[in-house]
């Protein structure tokens, strides 16, 4: 009686658990790079990452449908939220106005500046194109 139905079995066994083990340790090597390039992606773009992951997280709420007790815990939350939101924009507006209005700067004086940039600019493009048309009907000099 030979034992080679057996061999082959331990034989099989073997090359399969090598393989098992090569495959896991690919799996490892690929996890431990995709884990260093994402800490890198994180240093390098850190706001960046965040904005994305705010975003993906609105998305996920806005097709998730909420359920009545959700509402009925954080309606009085958004509320709140939304009142303060209110009244921390509020404040910032008012500030900036007082802001401006101590360096000087008003709504007519922004206005006045911005007609005088706009006259400006406009008088420049005019000056360019009417040397431009002069530049092309004037004959080269022989």
């Amino acid at each position: 009686m030979t034992d080679k139905p057996h061999d082959d079995t331990q034989s099989r066994l073997r090359e399969g658990y090598s393989q098992a083990r090569d495959v896991a340790t690919d799996v490892i090597d690929r996890a431990g790079e995709t884990a260093r390039r994402t800490a890198a992606g994180l240093d390098a773009n850190p706001i960046g990452i965040l904005v994305g992951g705010l975003a993906v997280g609105v998305l996920a709420g806005a097709l998730l449908p909420r359920s009545d007790r959700e509402k009925e815990l954080l309606a009085p939350m958004g509320a709140r939220i939304g009142a303060t939101a209110k009244a921390a924009a509020q404040a910032a507006r008012e500030a900036g106005q007082n802001e401006l209005a101590e360096a000087g700067i008003s709504k007519d004086a922004a206005r006045d500046q911005v007609r005088g940039l706009f006259d400006g600019v406009t008088k420049a493009l005019s000056s360019a194109g009417a040397a431009a048309v002069k530049a092309a009907t004037q004959k080269p000099a022989a």
